[in-house]
Order: structure tokens, then C-alpha cells, then sequence
């Protein structure tokens, strides 16, 4: 202890955090992840567990744990004690009551948050102690689940996004000879129902510390209600929890299916699985196999595990009528297969930035621009991998038809040529451009203008998979992934 703390010369703790080696901290906390990935890799459990608890108890995986719930958006939200670490003082001292001998979390704040169809959904929000916590302890857990997690797979974990999960749908259901039947699961509150003695009996975590926060309970209006199943929404670990909960389904399904197929030498049932999170989907060759076969099969996986499919949004679909799958609608048009942005996140959009013009007619130009841009450039970006030419075009003369009567309200008694003048100009190559003068400028020199992002602008630019097997925490992978960071940072230059 005496050894890691030598890296921090000053006595007072704000200077201490402020001279912590951040960078030896996580080559530490890797080194020790790593050996974690292979003695799991060779079956030694007794020696990950003896890491794990290396791990959770040293400086340097501390001093992380504290230094994410610190920078990430959620630092200045207490929990339900109301207490932050908004100093380099009192970060520092934290990083001294991460100990699990006499650790005892408190109850969760609840709040809740609209989702897309009206409804609330309830989070959870730790206490700044408890979240750190969950980091430190995510830190011994995440290799494991890196190590075990099932090839297609994609949601909540590092290195791997959306778009993989999207790719795997176009790898699996392209081809004249893919599968034409797609299952469309959704599990009905599932961090709200997964049981928790199945986490206790099969996560590879601290069995005592795992139990303190399933059981904390959570704080609505002064009143304490207990917890009796699932992981908290809003705490650091329960994406982990839940994809561990879910692991092993695609692994059932392809040893049933494939043993089948062997045993009576039938026709290929086409069994292909894709999950991001609690959203998946599972193809076949016939309606009746998904319907008789594998839907029971994934009912009695859930079943075991406390959870049970949504009837409402579980549905078989064939690749002709399409489905929706983050965001994105999955078809084929007479044997052509185009994944485009779906209606419904179309929808949401231009929602969305209707509501801000709506909400900020009073505003000046620059302002404006400034509150649409994010907005734009990430839906934009989201979707720049799939065929979207012609939702970016839709969505371009919206917004301009928005922003037009923006302005015209903004001047009801000016001529249309008037308007068009003060708010739009040309720019390169661009004629209608909603651009305006940012900041003060010197006279002599040329105006800064603010522009807005013309999501027509977006190159189309196909995403590379990443290897289903790959494990950001494998020394053998460290190269594969420096690489695609490379490529990643080359296509951001272009």
C-alpha cells in the first residue's frame, strides 16, 4: 500500500488526486484483468477468484472506480444521501472507503423517465459510495464476462455497438439462401424481474457484496420498498448482470438446432441469433420452427432466470413484411435486402427538433443552430452505415420547412425574399444554408459563421464487424483492437 501511494508526494489529498498516474493506474488494473481472462480461460476459478480479490482491494483499481463516477455525466447526481465528490480532496479521500469489511450500500433513489410510447421508466440512483462500488467491483467482473459472453452478443459492452448488432442481421438474412422467418423477442421488464437467487447461485462475483446490492431496496417519496427481484436501471453494473443473466441462449440454441439437424439429417434450420441487451432476434427457415420449437425453447430459458417474453412485442415476422431493430428496419423488397432508419425513430427525430425550434422561437440564430447541431450530427452518425441517402434527404427539406416557419414568425411583416436573405446563405457549394455570424469579429477580417449540419452531408461509409470473439481484455487481442482504433481515427480525418 505504501509502494502505490509513493506516486503521490504531496500530503494534502486535493494535491494528491490532482498527482495520481493515471496511466500506471490503468496498466496496473489491465495487467491484473488480463491474468484474470486467462485463469478463466484455463477453468482455474479459485485463482480468479484470488485476482478478483487483488483486484477490488488494490489503490489502483480504486482510484478508477472513483475517477469514473467522478467524470461521467452522472457525477453531480446524488443518491439518496445527497452527497457528491465535487472536490480533488474529497475524491482522494474516497478512495479510502472502497472496503468491503463493513460495507453496507444504502437504498436507491427513484426516479423515472419517459420512454418512446408515453411510459415511465423507474431508475435507480445509487449513492456516490455505492456506485463507486459497483465500478471497483465491475472492474474484477467484466473480464469474465468479456471471457464467457456468447459470439452475438452486442449490447453493454465495451468495443462493441449497435452497428455490430445490425451487421450480424445483414450477414445472417442477405442472402438468397439466408433464413426468410425472423423471431422478434422482447422480455418483459427485464431488469425489473430477473431473479435474484439465479444471480447469486451463477454470476462468478462477490456473493456477499452482490447480495447487499440486490437487496438494498429503493427511497420513493420518504418511504423504504424492498427489493425482491432484478437489477437496478441506473446502476453501473447492471448492464453486466443482466448480459450475464442472458448469456448461454444462443449457445442452446445452436447445440438443439445443429444436433437435430445432424441426428435426422433434415433440411438447415437456419437458426441464427443476435442480442443487444434485452433485445434480440432469432431467424429459421419456416414459420412453424420458430413458433413450435425455438420459442418454447427461449420461454424455458427465460423461465429459470424469473423473466418471461413480452406477448405483446414478441412476434414472428417474415423478411419480405420486415421488422424494426434499433432504430433501423430490416427488409428485403422482392429479394433486395435494405436496412434503412425506421419510421418510428424517423419520427422521434424530427419530433425532437421540432420541439426545440417550437420551444426557442425567441432565440437568436446562433443560439438555435448551436441547440439543433448535436442533435442532427448523432442521429445522422447513427445511421451513417446503413441506406439512408433517402431518410437524410426527408429530413433535410423537414427541417428546413420547420426552420422557414421559425422565421417567418419571427418576422411576420418581411417578404419572403427578406427572410430568405437574413437566415439563409451560400456556403461553398451549398445555396440554402442556415447560417449565421458567431461572435465578434474584427472588421477587416471575414465573418465566422454558424452553420447547420446538413445530415444530407453524411458520408454513406459501411461499418467492419468486430470479430465475434474478440475480448478487449485478451493480451493476444490487444493488436486487433489497436488497429481498429487506428481505422476508426483514419476514417474521422477523411
Amino acid at each position: 500500500m505504501n509502494m502505490e501511494r509513493s506516486m503521490c508526494a504531496a500530503s494534502d489529498p486535493a494535491a494528491q488526486w490532482e498527482q495520481i498516474d493515471w496511466s500506471q493506474c490503468e496498466q496496473k488494473v489491465r495487467r491484473l484483468q488480463a491474468r484474470i481472462v486467462k485463469a478463466t480461460q484455463e477453468g482455474r476459478y479459485g485463482k480468479v477468484k484470488a485476482l478478483q480479490w487483488l483486484l477490488t482491494h488494490s489503490f489502483h483499481g480504486r482510484a478508477l472506480a472513483v475517477k469514473r463516477v467522478t467524470h461521467n455525466q452522472g457525477k453531480n447526481t446524488p443518491g439518496v444521501d445527497g452527497a457528491i465528490w465535487s472536490t480533488p480532496a474529497s475524491r482522494y479521500k474516497a478512495i479510502d472507503t472502497l472496503k468491503r469489511r463493513g460495507y453496507k450500500p444504502r437504498p436507491l433513489r427513484r426516479v423515472y423517465i419517459p420512454k418512446t410510447n408515453g411510459k415511465l421508466r423507474p431508475l435507480g440512483i445509487p449513492t456516490m459510495k455505492d456506485r463507486a462500488m459497483q465500478a471497483l467491483y465491475l472492474l474484477a467482473l467484466l473480464p469474465i464476462a468479456e471471457t464467457t459472453a456468447e459470439p452475438n452478443s452486442y449490447g453493454f459492452r465495451p468495443e462493441r455497438s449497435t452497428a455490430d448488432a445490425i451487421n450480424q442481421c445483414f450477414l445472417v438474412l442477405a442472402r438468397k439462401s439466408s433464413a426468410q422467418w425472423v423471431l422478434e423477442g422482447d422480455i418483459r421488464g427485464c431488469f425489473d424481474n430477473i431473479s435474484h437467487a439465479w444471480m447469486l447461485d451463477h454470476i462468478p462475483a462477490d456473493k456477499d457484496v452482490l447480495r447487499k446490492w440486490l437487496k438494498a431496496g429503493f427511497m420513493e417519496n420518504r418511504t423504504l420498498f424492498p427489493t425482491e427481484a432484478g437489477t437496478p436501471q441506473g446502476g453501473i453494473i447492471s448492464p453486466t448482470l443482466a448480459n450475464l443473466t442472458l448469456d448461454g441462449l444462443e449457445r442452446l440454441l445452436k447445440a438443439t438446432f445443429d444436433r437435430k439437424a445432424a441426428r435426422w439429417k433434415a433440411e438447415n434450420p437456419k437458426v441464427n441469433f443476435v442480442r443487444y441487451a434485452d433485445d434480440f432476434i432469432i431467424t429459421g427457415s419456416s414459420k412453424e420452427l420458430l413458433e413450435d420449437e425455438v420459442k418454447p425453447l427461449v420461454e424455458r430459458f427465460m423461465f429459470e432466470r424469473g423473466l418471461q417474453l413480452s406477448p405483446e412485442k414478441t412476434c414472428i415476422t417474415h423478411i419480405e413484411d420486415g421488422f424494426d431493430f434499433l432504430g433501423q428496419n430490416v427488409r428485403k423488397y422482392d429479394g433486395k435486402f435494405l436496412i434503412t432508419p425506421s419510421k418510428k425513430n424517423m419520427h422521434a427525430f424530427l419530433e425532437k427538433v421540432r420541439g426545440v425550434i417550437r420551444q426557442n422561437r425567441s432565440a437568436n440564430q446562433e443560439s438555435l443552430i448551436r441547440m439543433l447541431n448535436p442533435i442532427i450530427r448523432g442521429w445522422a452518425n447513427y445511421h451513417r452505415h446503413i441506406s439512408a441517402s433517402s431518410a437524410y434527404r426527408k429530413t433535410g427539406m423537414v427541417l428546413w420547412h420547420s426552420l422557414w416557419r421559425w422565421a417567418k414568425f419571427r418576422h411576420p411583416n418581411k417578404t419572403s425574399a427578406w427572410i430568405a436573405k437574413r437566415y439563409w446563405h451560400r456556403l461553398g457549394g451549398r445555396k440554402w444554408c442556415f447560417a449565421a455570424v458567431a461572435g465578434p469579429n474584427p472588421h477587416p477580417a471575414p465573418p465566422m459563421m454558424a452553420w447547420l449540419v446538413d445530415p444530407t452531408k453524411t458520408r454513406i461509409r459501411r461499418h467492419v464487424k468486430v470479430k465475434s470473439d474478440a475480448n478487449p481484455f485478451d493480451l493476444g487481442w490487444y493488436g486487433y483492437f489497436e488497429s481498429r482504433e487506428r481505422l476508426k481515427k483514419a476514417r474521422a480525418r477523411r
